[in-house]
This record gives structure tokens, C-alpha cells and sequence, in this order.
């Protein structure tokens, strides 16, 4: 891993950027939603204003981690060629042979079966790792072990 901030690529940083709207757009619709010092009704009422409450705080530290990560993204710099970290393509060899070329991003994306989140236990794994290391992740099934083959393309 990196001493600063870890490189984001561009498509990961838009996608926080988006993330970022929409959490702020719902976070408003939930605060207009409060009550400002009005008194609240009965113990059901209480507890719907209790909920809203809990979700635009939920929210705060959302959109907060995001923020901090975006401002942390404009000083991060390119991904290195060297050292597997967010942005890096990697190719892996597992313990039965088979090869996979991954791309370790910061977000889970459904179109993209080839992503590994940098906080999955293999994303985990391969941070600040080199060609020819061997890293060990857990597994549903139990340990398991893979070699960095190669970073890029």
C-alpha cells in the first residue's frame, strides 16, 4: 500500500462523485421531512421522527467518508505500475492452475465480473503486492492462496 492517499481511477471516481449526489439529494428529501423544534405526536410519531433522524445522521457520515475519499482521490495520482492497489490490473494464478485477470476497484460493480473490491479479503490480499507474490485470502470454503502473476493490461 501506499503512505498517502490510494490512487482512484476515473471511472471509480466518478462513480463516488455520483454516489455522492444521490446521497446528498436523499439526505435533503430526509431532513425537509423533520420536524424543527415542533412538538411530536404520539409514541408512533416519536418513533417516525426517531427513524428519520437515524437515517439523515446515517447519511452525514456517508456522504462525509465519500467527501473525504473524493478530496484524498485529487492528490492520489496515477494507480503504480509496480505494486498491485486500486486501479491496478492483475493477473493471478490460484492454487488449482487457473488464471484470472482482475481489476481491483474501491466499488462493486454487477457489469463487471472481472472487478475485486480493494476491501474483498482477495482485494485485500493483493494491496501493495508485486509480480511473483504469493497472498493468502479467506474464502467461504476455507483459505486460499494466489500468485501475483503480472500488473497491467
Amino acid at each position: 500500500m501506499t503512505d498517502g492517499p490510494e490512487p482512484i481511477n476515473a471511472d471509480a471516481l466518478r462513480a463516488l462523485r455520483e454516489e455522492l449526489a444521490e446521497l446528498r439529494a436523499e439526505r435533503d428529501e430526509a431532513a425537509a421531512t423533520l420536524r424543527d423544534g415542533e412538538p411530536v405526536g404520539d409514541e408512533a410519531d416519536a418513533a417516525d421522527e426517531l427513524q428519520r433522524v437515524s437515517q439523515v445522521a446515517r447519511l452525514d457520515r456517508r456522504i462525509a467518508e465519500i467527501e473525504e475519499r473524493v478530496r484524498a482521490a485529487g492528490t492520489a495520482g496515477a494507480p503504480p505500475s509496480d505494486v498491485v492497489g486500486v486501479g491496478s490490473t492483475v493477473t493471478v494464478r490460484f492454487e488449482d492452475g487457473g488464471e484470472s485477470t482482475v481489476h481491483v476497484g474501491e466499488l462493486a460493480d454487477a457489469d463487471d465480473p472481472a472487478l475485486v473490491t480493494s476491501d474483498s479479503p482477495l482485494g485485500t490480499a493483493l494491496m501493495g503486492r508485486r509480480a511473483g507474490d504469493t497472498v493468502t485470502y479467506r474464502t467461504p470454503g476455507g483459505p486460499m492462496s494466489a500468485t501475483v502473476v503480472s500488473l497491467g493490461s
